[in-house]
């Protein structure tokens, strides 16, 4: 029960840092930033371990620094493919 909270506080802080670094305008509520954010976790965690070599904590949604990082950069991305995919990109 401990890791489901893990995921969604960590994906409640990666999304909302995501879609306040992101340029434009992101429609979504609560449910969209939090989905947005455990989204990013597992994209970023999957490209932590790739280019480290080692897990980065988001895999498991530690909630440290790197993790937190590593998801908001995932997070990014996927704002990114999604503006793509609905042609709403900057």
């Amino acid at each position: 029960m401990g890791g489901i909270i893990a995921w969604i506080v960590l994906g409640l802080i990666a999304g909302a840092i995501a879609k306040a670094i992101y340029p434009g305008h992101q429609g979504g509520g609560f449910l969209a930033t939090t989905g947005l954010g455990i989204v990013g976790a597992f994209v970023g965690g999957y490209l932590g371990q790739v280019l480290l070599g080692k897990s980065t904590g988001a895999a498991i949604g530690a909630l440290t620094i790197p993790s937190i990082a590593f998801a908001v950069v995932g997070a990014i991305i996927v704002l990114f493919v999604w503006g793509l995919l609905t042609q709403r990109a900057v």
